[in-house]
C-alpha cells in the first residue's frame, strides 16, 4: 500500500542535500521507493515560506533536495546542511 495521504515531520537536512523519512512513516505506508512524490520543505525560523518539487524515495529512505531550492532558501551565511526544517511529502 503506497503512500496515500499527507504526512508532515521535521528533521534536520543531512549533507548532499539530503533529508531521511522517518522508518515509523515508512512502515505505516510501506512505501516504495517508485511512487512519486510531492515534497514541500520549509526551514525553521527563516520565514521564507513553503518550496514544493517532486521526487522519488531513494532506496535508503532518504529524499534529495534539489539545489535550486536550497538556493532559493539559504540564509544569510549559506549554511544549510544541519538546519531544521519542516517536510510535508503526499501522494502525486
Amino acid at each position: 500500500m503506497p503512500l496515500t495521504e499527507k504526512v508532515s515531520f521535521t528533521t534536520t537536512l543531512q549533507s548532499s542535500n539530503k533529508v531521511q523519512i522517518p522508518k515509523l512513516v515508512r512502515w505505516r505506508f510501506k512505501m516504495d521507493n517508485d511512487q512519486a512524490l510531492k515534497v514541500g520543505v520549509n526551514f525553521l525560523g527563516m520565514h521564507m515560506g513553503w518550496q514544493f518539487f517532486y521526487t522519488k524515495m531513494r532506496k535508503d529512505g532518504c529524499i534529495t533536495i534539489p539545489k535550486l531550492v536550497l538556493n532559493l532558501m539559504h540564509d544569510k551565511e549559506g549554511k544549510t546542511a544541519g538546519s531544521t526544517i519542516d517536510v510535508m511529502i503526499e501522494p502525486v
